[in-house]
């Protein structure tokens, strides 16, 4: 079956035309596009059919995973101006059009992973058919709960990433102050994010009264702030940025582990999005963790939750032409199969 999948974000939308069976998906034609570079959706998705050419024609299905929330066959971008309904588009595309949040998706396309696309954490202590939920900072920060239904994993997406930021020690504490002075609301969003890790830096610049080095001065004004800060963080060669990078990551496992409390994801909890895959040097070197299982009574608990980082940046898009197939093979009703 010939199906359309985007996997659409505040930075970027990803689209392709895959042949998708019980076999697997075989891509046909896939593109990149730079979501704030298109003033719609509509924009976007025209351009990349443009491209396309013959191979968008005989579409049996598509869908469309969305950062943000999706209700009625309504789906609104959290940080653009884009909004999708199904209908119209199924009307525009000849096909039948699902709308799903984009951590949907990635529930979708855990049953595609292999042992190669997945760094484990943490082992943990497993079980079979236990409840699974799925993390994971880019633009937003995403996350979503899957449990399973007699037979299948079924997905619950979420807009926990909005809840409020709850600060660990004195230095969270004056960082938070820094942001409302800011925002009447901080959320994790805020914080674990794209946008987040350049926040958290120009917070610890004017904590500490200290100014990174000249090169990353430039590269900063040059570039992505966050990349950048990033960038020089991983490699040591800034000791502002440095800090800057371990205290995001231990607000991400903060939240995370606030995540696992909700839950109990003994079925494992996946750490998923663009950002965590770029650091894992060095949230493997631990701080990620500890804050995860920085709970207190409930630490014991943590331990068994296995957290595993999802590798495969494509895995939204991949779940969103799998959740295309069900929907034209299968209807509404689109199981997630177990994760083997």
């Amino acid at each position: 079956m010939k199906v359309l999948a985007g996997d659409i974000g505040g930075t970027n939308s990803r689209f392709l035309i895959a042949e998708v069976g019980e076999e697997g998906v075989s891509v046909r034609f896939a593109r990149s596009l730079s979501s704030i570079g298109h003033s719609s959706f509509q924009s976007a998705l025209d351009s990349f059919l443009d491209r396309a050419g013959d191979e968008a024609k005989g579409l049996a299905s598509a869908c469309f995973a969305i950062a943000g929330p999706v209700e009625a066959g309504i789906g609104r971008v959290t940080n653009l101006p884009w909004v999708l309904e199904s209908d119209e588009l199924g009307e525009r595309l000849g096909a039948g059009v699902c709308l799903i949040n984009d951590f949907e998706a990635i529930g979708w396309g855990l049953e595609a992973l292999e042992a190669g696309d997945i760094h484990v954490l943490q082992e943990g202590s497993p079980l079979d058919q236990a409840t699974r939920a799925l993390i994971g900072a880019g633009t937003g920060l995403g996350q979503a709960l899957m449990n399973w239904c007699g037979d299948h994993y079924r997905m619950h997406a979420t807009e926990g990433g909005h809840t409020d930021f709850a600060p660990q020690d004195g230095l969270q504490i004056a960082l938070l102050s820094h942001l409302l002075r800011r925002y009447s609301h901080v959320s994790y969003e805020r914080l674990v994010s794209g946008a987040g890790l350049a926040a958290i830096f120009e917070f610890l610049r004017e904590h500490h009264g200290r100014c990174p080095s000249p090169a990353l001065t430039q590269a900063m004004a040059s570039g992505d702030p966050s990349a950048a800060v990033s960038r020089f963080g991983l490699s040591g060669t800034d000791p502002l940025a440095r800090e800057a990078l371990d205290l995001f990551i231990a607000i991400y496992g903060a939240q995370a582990g606030n995540l696992a409390l909700t839950c109990l994801p003994r079925g494992g909890l996946y750490v998923a999005g663009g950002i965590a895959p770029k650091i894992l040097s060095r949230m493997r070197e631990g701080g990620f963790m500890r804050a995860f299982l920085h709970k207190g009574r409930m630490r014991e608990i943590l331990e068994r939750v296995p957290v595993r980082v999802v590798l495969d940046e494509a895995i939204g898009l991949r779940g969103a032409a799998l959740a295309a197939w069900r929907r034209g093979t299968r209807g509404i009703e689109m199981p997630v199969s177990a994760l083997i």
